[in-house]
């Protein structure tokens, strides 16, 4: 079963009917998203090295989609059209290449130097929103994007220009980088291909489309994994990752999409260094080096310039 808050905050959600939920209800939903996703990185972080990354995102997958199907089934009923589905596949193929990279990428480098590494996802959603949904970047959004993406540089290199000057990326934060250019497709797909099915049932057929994707990619290598070896609090932090931060994150993300677009629901992303590096103090792990701060303030900026354009900035 679904934790109760969880459960209790999708249903509020998806029982709007049609009436057409306020901006800044919408707004509220996408901070809440981008608190759950920050605890992503260091969970991730913590449990990477207990199962192979394709194995571990799949098992997140199968438990969410277990998890969510009885509250779907109860609510919408399984059916599920070939277009549906296909669509689902499109859209979930870009999120397992996305969680593949970030859990290998994560035993490489920091749970900080993916989660700024993500703020560049706007930048690249962004693009892809010009092409496949006509999304017109005023100047203001320009402005915000160019901005996360020095942000993401000064954090990435350490606020040192040497680094910069030698490209000295770490193995970790290139394969995440690959994974952020799938991942931002996501925001446009879904503009691209909702078809006003319920963001509840779009986001179940997501999980289970997913679920294929990566049994069919890592479905030899299962028997080979001890299972009784894995511990405890790896099982737990796969429990968490499948509620908190992908079927709770999924749906309200699905769900703001056609309200906010692409470009500004995954501007929410640049909220995540300063979310880490809370999460990080609180747990103990202190704080990165004073020069890295300038670089997270900088991505944090970008994103409040960019949620408070105009709308007719766009048009």
């Amino acid at each position: 079963m679904l934790d109760p808050a969880a459960y209790r905050l999708i249903t509020s959600v998806s029982s709007g009917g049609d009436r057409k939920p306020s901006t800044a209800f919408v707004h509220l939903l996408m901070v809440i998203a981008a608190l759950l996703v920050s605890t992503s990185f260091t969970v991730g972080a913590a449990i990477t090295r207990e199962l192979e990354p394709a194995i571990l995102t799949l098992i997140r997958f199968v438990l969410a989609a277990a998890l969510f199907g009885p509250l779907v089934h109860f609510r919408y009923g399984l059916c599920c059209s070939f277009s549906l589905f296909l669509r689902c596949a499109l859209i979930s193929g870009c999120l397992v290449i996305f969680f593949c990279c970030m859990f290998l990428s994560l035993r490489y480098t920091s749970a900080l130097n993916t989660s700024v590494i993500f703020a560049l996802v706007p930048s690249i959603s962004g693009g892809y929103a010009r092409v496949l949904n006509g999304e017109r970047l005023g100047r203001r959004q320009l402005l915000a994007l160019f901005c996360g993406m020095v942000g993401v540089v000064w954090v990435v290199f350490r606020g040192d220009p040497l680094q910069l000057l030698a490209m000295e990326w770490n193995r970790g934060d290139v394969i995440f980088l690959g994974g952020c250019f799938a991942m931002g497709l996501y925001t446009p797909l879904i503009k691209l291909l909702h078809r006003g099915e319920s963001m509840a049932v779009m986001t179940f057929w997501v999980l289970v489309t997913g679920s294929l994707w990566l049994l069919v990619f890592v479905g030899g290598k299962l028997s080979a994994v001890t299972w009784s070896a894995v511990p405890l609090f790896a099982w737990l932090g796969v429990v968490y990752l499948s509620i908190f931060t992908t079927i709770i994150t999924f749906f309200l993300t699905q769900f703001a999409v056609p309200s906010l677009g692409p470009t500004k629901v995954m501007a929410y992303s640049y909220l995540y260094p300063g979310l880490v590096l809370l999460i990080n103090l609180a747990l103990g792990h202190g704080l990165p080096p004073l020069r890295v701060i300038p670089g997270v303030l900088v991505v944090l900026a970008a994103m409040f310039i960019l949620q408070s354009h105009r709308q007719k900035d766009q048009q």
